[in-house]
């Protein structure tokens, strides 16, 4: 940590260095790494609204031989203030239970138990007080 802010401090400020930074956990980060002139802008995205799940799911899906009949618009609604990544994994995850059932297809069957095993079973585990009350 200490060479990294060493590292921010020693670059000329007239200089044609960028540097990007990204984490999902800005909470956690030092307050001498953030402090003003360290950083100059912080650009935030806020996590996918319905349409922005249903859409990354069915991105997902499409790698994925999945029923043709599949509501992805009833499993984003499913998932509220989810990530891509846990989106990700509810495909993933679906994937694996198609598997198990020896079938060639994921059906939505399996994605609603993907959703409880990833999304809902998540909040049971993390610290992380936004799973515990959206969930």
């Amino acid at each position: 940590m200490l060479e990294l802010i060493n590292q921010l401090d020693g670059f000329d400020p007239r200089g044609n260095i960028k540097v990007l930074m990204a984490t999902n956990r800005p909470d956690t980060l030092d307050p001498a790494l953030i402090r003003p002139g360290r950083l100059d802008r912080k650009i935030e995205f806020a996590l996918p609204d319905l349409a922005g799940r249903a859409h990354i799911l069915k991105i997902h899906a499409k790698q994925m031989s999945v029923e043709r009949d599949i509501r992805y618009d009833l499993l984003a609604r499913l998932c509220p203030n989810s990530t891509g990544a846990e989106i990700r994994s509810v495909c993933t995850e679906a994937g694996m239970f198609a598997i198990r059932a020896r079938r060639k297809v994921a059906t939505e069957k399996d994605f609603l138990e993907a959703i409880n095993k990833v999304i809902k079973g998540y909040a049971k585990f993390s610290a992380t007080p936004r799973y515990l009350t959206h969930n």
